[in-house]
């Protein structure tokens, strides 16, 4: 016991201060944050797939923009893919008012297509 004691080196703990304690632990929720950076431009990048979709179907070369916000009163599955499925509840962008009975709106997953008025409540 007697030799592994002697070449046995001893570390002195350091005591950090306190500030480099706290630089530290914000350097690292940067690193967290850089992570959920990447998930939200993944999330851009279907956003902006959506929207290229919308723009080939529906010949929109207009500025999309947002005439008012409504929620859907029921839930209806659609047929088509350009028709935009609903659930009872789901908040919807309403971009364009239609000829007839249709409006073509977004949901909050960046999904375009045509609704039915009927289905909307603008309260």
């Amino acid at each position: 016991r007697g030799k592994e004691e002697k070449y046995k080196v001893r570390m002195p703990k350091l005591r950090m201060v306190k500030e480099y304690v706290d630089k530290m632990r914000s350097i690292d929720d940067l690193d967290r944050n850089i992570f959920k950076f990447k998930k939200s431009s993944e999330e851009k990048s279907k956003m902006d797939k959506e929207e290229k979709f919308f723009r080939e179907t529906f010949m929109y070369h207009k500025e999309i923009r947002v005439l008012a916000t409504a929620t859907a009163e029921r839930s209806v599955p659609s047929a088509r893919r350009a028709n935009l499925p609903l659930t009872a509840g789901e908040p919807l962008d309403v971009i364009e008012a239609v000829q007839g009975h249709a409006a073509i709106c977004r949901n909050a997953q960046g999904r375009y297509g045509y609704v039915l008025v009927e289905h909307l409540n603008f309260r």
